[in-house]
């Protein structure tokens, strides 16, 4: 029986403002968990949080993907780091190997 490759990537961006914490958080497992949060205090909106399975098709595809784009290969020492203005996550376990990085930015809107 073959063993089914570790895999295990997480995305968030959020930061604390005017309507206090908000952000969006997604990950996927290997064995097809999706899940999905998305928290915006605007308009006094609630936490929106989702599961799903998706196939092995989207799996393999995000896999692709993260090879595809090298990400595995960066170096996030010289990133700029934290702060309370906001942050973005990601996370990544493909296979044997893990990378986790942090960044900070500031949203500027214009309309």
């Amino acid at each position: 029986m073959a063993t089914e490759e570790e895999f295990y990537v997480r995305y968030y961006s959020g930061h604390k403002g005017r309507y206090g914490h908000e952000f969006l958080e997604f990950e996927f497992r290997s064995d097809g968990l999706c899940r999905y949060a998305n928290n915006s205090n605007y308009r006094n909106d609630s936490l929106i949080k989702k599961e799903m399975h998706v196939s092995s098709a989207v799996i393999e595809e995000l896999k692709r993907i993260i090879e595809d784009s090298e990400v595995m290969k960066e170096d996030d020492s010289q990133w700029p780091t934290k702060n309370v203005v906001g942050s973005q996550e990601i996370e990544i376990r493909l296979g044997n190997e893990h990378i986790s990085f942090e960044a900070n930015f500031q949203v500027k809107f214009t309309c």
